[in-house]
């Protein structure tokens, strides 16, 4: 990388010719603009299938080996939380820790750990780093066995924080709420489920999370394919053989083909290409894949760390991902690297002095940097120079979530794995037999779909499978139908006592068990205070919605940056509903260090300024 004073000179911005970077930041966006454009799709983030019908199978459970039996039951509880994934259980250990014990956790599935409960396919592993990830790790006391956690651990510790807070005599497994009313009068939400439950809350706290509910690819045909088929957060080891360690040896006679090249095709791929027969990779656009580097925790190391050393490095973390400076990086990997890189350079003397549009410049080259020394990687590696080039991402590397991996790229130098790039296109159609892509048909024996979750908030009560019928009757769905509408990106007009826990609207950060573990201490701290003043409901005014929605919806440099992204989950496939839909859209414009700052300030004054509290 260059050295940050050749950027400038006599205190001035100056950017290096482009034999001096390497590269022409000219060609290089217009590179970048080429490859968003034929990724574009009229129909946007409606070109996937949504899993209805017979294609409801791809979302079933099948981790479930006996049903619990359990009578229907009437109860008037203080909280209701939806979901028992880590947010779901954060919130019930905060509210625990405030106080307030007269509450229920409702989860569809078999177990606690919300997306690794469902997602157990072969190498899974979160991408952020253990020790700022896998929550409440100072209250358990649990020492993570690696930096970067695999699947069975981190579903390990989810069980963990179930048994230590005592939350699974107050979760109801195998049930899933069909619906939600809220009563004016009695001040009350009503949930009803498909186990006959009539549950009376006062208040209901929705964390059924956005990676849960598998989305398939709208191909022509794929109803038509009469091999085997699944999604990769239904994994099937019955078919394959294995764990999610690997060694999925049932596949060693099978031609597999897998659709998807994204953060669950890169861990998985490697597993699949080391034992099946052939593996057809489809790829319509590929992933930048940097170094994992992976290393086991050091005890010595973890027996020195002091009560609070979890909440310091994730706020470290979240420091450095917004611009804050630091004396160290205490997590100092992939994540922080980029922002390091821009912020050695904005400490420059003279940098002071930029403008908006000079700090954005030197934010691209620095991207640009990046990028060029991940693609520059991939040729190290893959001996094939064709499939070489077509792994290399052409976008910027918050335009999709960054992966990190050691055995991805290796495995296209084996015999039987075969990319087949569809240059953008995605696959044409799918046949009784296999896989279309420009007009050349690959029989398979089984097709998996590594194609992702619907994270689309328009769609928020579907995801959810139940409506949600507040003050008068008003729906959700429809509420919600052009876009979320929120206070705080946690509450919303005509749903009182109702909060949302998420991302969107709220402060983004990549470490979403921070966010989820902020946005629960929170809402805890609400219910408690609200709870000793004798206040039943706590409701946004329209006004207050408004003002936030202006806020948080307004042009930034994020939503400008997602504005030039290929398309994906983050900017709703790049479509016109993008500024509404997509997942990044609408966050708090100083960051997520900073929203929970502003959350903290206003419980502090005490005044519940922007609800109507009765």
């Amino acid at each position: 990388m260059n050295k940050p004073n050749q950027f400038f000179s006599d205190g001035k911005l100056r950017i290096p010719s482009a034999a001096e970077l390497g590269f022409d930041p000219a060609a290089m966006r217009e590179k970048y603009a080429f490859e968003r454009d034929r990724r574009l799709r009229t129909e946007g983030a409606t070109q996937y299938q949504e899993i209805d019908g017979d294609l409801e199978r791809y979302s079933d459970d099948p981790h479930i080996t006996s049903r619990i039996e359990r009578a229907p039951v009437a109860e008037d509880i203080d909280v209701a939380v939806l979901g028992a994934g880590f947010g779901g259980m954060l919130m019930a250990a905060r509210l625990q820790e405030a106080g307030i014990t007269n509450f229920r956790i409702i989860e569809r599935a078999g177990d606690f750990g919300g997306t690794w409960y469902w997602n157990r396919y072969p190498g899974a592993q979160c991408d952020v780093e253990s020790y700022i990830y896998l929550p409440l790790l100072d209250e358990t006391g649990y020492m993570p066995s690696l930096k970067y956690a695999f699947q069975p651990e981190i579903y390990e510790h989810a069980k963990r924080i179930g048994n230590h807070f005592d939350l699974y005599s107050r979760a109801y497994f195998q049930t899933q709420a069909r619906e939600m009313r809220w009563d004016d009068i009695e001040t009350r939400w009503t949930i009803t489920t498909d186990r006959g439950d009539v549950i009376r809350a006062r208040h209901i706290v929705i964390s059924s999370g956005s990676l849960n509910r598998p989305k398939l690819p709208g191909i022509p045909g794929i109803r038509d394919f009469k091999g085997h088929t699944f999604h990769t957060s239904r994994w099937d080891y019955a078919y394959t053989g294995g764990s999610p360690t690997g060694n999925l040896d049932k596949l060693s006679d099978k031609r597999v083909a897998i659709i998807g090249t994204g953060a669950t095709a890169i861990q998985s791929i490697p597993h699949v290409g080391a034992t099946a027969q052939q593996l057809y990779v489809f790829q319509r656009t590929p992933s930048a894949v940097d170094e994992r580097r992976n290393r086991p925790t050091d005890p010595a190391w973890f027996a020195s760390l002091r009560p609070g050393w979890q909440q310091d490095r994730n706020d470290n973390f979240t420091k450095l991902l917004v611009g804050v400076a630091v004396e160290q990086d205490l997590v100092n990997d992939g994540w922080t690297e980029l922002f390091k890189s821009l912020g050695e350079l904005m400490d420059t003397t003279g940098a002071t002095a930029l403008t908006s549009e000079e700090v954005k410049l030197l934010g691209e080259i620095v991207d640009f940097q990046h990028d060029e020394r991940v693609r520059s990687r991939i040729d190290t590696i893959v001996k094939d120079a064709k499939t070489a080039e077509a792994l290399k991402a052409w976008y910027r590397p918050w335009c999709k979530r960054p992966t990190f991996n050691d055995d991805y790229l290796p495995t296209f130098n084996r015999p039987n794995v075969t990319l087949v790039d569809t240059k953008g296109k995605g696959v044409e159609r799918l046949t009784e037999k296999g896989i279309v892509v420009d007009g050349v048909e690959y029989e398979v024996d089984c097709l998996i779909f590594a194609t992702g979750f619907e994270v689309s908030r328009a769609t928020y009560t579907r995801q959810a499978a139940l409506e949600i019928f507040g003050r008068d009757g008003a729906k959700l769905g429809d509420y919600w139908s052009r876009g979320m509408r929120t206070y705080h990106g946690l509450m919303s007009y005509g749903f009182p006592n109702c909060y949302h826990m998420g991302f969107t609207q709220t402060g983004y950060t990549p470490n979403f068990t921070y966010q989820l573990d902020k946005q629960s201490q929170h809402l805890a701290a609400m219910l408690v205070d609200a709870k000793a003043r004798g206040h039943k409901v706590l409701e946004p005014t329209k006004q207050a919605e408004e003002d936030y929605l202006a806020l948080v919806m307004a042009p930034n440099p994020m939503s400008d940056y997602l504005s030039t992204c290929t398309p994906g989950y983050y900017n709703a496939e790049g479509s016109a509903q993008a500024a509404n839909d997509g997942f990044l859209q609408g966050q708090y414009p100083e960051g997520g260090l900073r929203f929970y700052e502003m959350l903290a300030e206003w419980r502090a004054k005490g005044d519940y300024a922007g609800l109507n509290v009765r």
